[in-house]
């Protein structure tokens, strides 16, 4: 079994900074990327950025060049350094954890208001 467990998530004001962590444990399982997805008040479900087991990182137009996905998929860990957040930043975030089974996190919410 696998646990996914996110965490740093909060309230930040427009223009403002937030890291978000993500860590993998269980049994022996190879990950073979690391991601990020979001979903906002009545949205549905979208991907937010990507890391592989080989270094590749890949985002979503909406967020590049303010957001900044890093870690280390051997150990299991992911980041996701957040900042200038916009209001339409607001969503729950979650962790997504491929391996040879997809193992999904609870989701952090992270809230951009003033």
């Amino acid at each position: 079994q696998v646990q996914v467990v996110e965490s740093g998530g909060g309230l930040v004001q427009p223009g403002g900074s937030l890291r978000l962590s993500c860590a993998a444990s269980g049994s022996d399982f190879s990950i073979v990327a690391m991601e990020w997805y979001r979903q906002g008040p009545g949205k549905q479900r979208e991907w937010v950025a990507s890391t592989s087991s080989i270094g590749i990182t890949n985002y979503a137009d909406s967020v590049k060049g303010r957001f900044t996905i890093s870690g280390d998929t051997g150990k299991g860990t992911v980041y996701l350094q957040m900042n200038s957040l916009k209001s339409e930043d607001t969503a729950v975030y979650y962790c997504l954890v491929r391996s040879r089974i997809d193992y999904w996190g609870q989701g952090t919410q992270v809230t951009v208001s003033s």
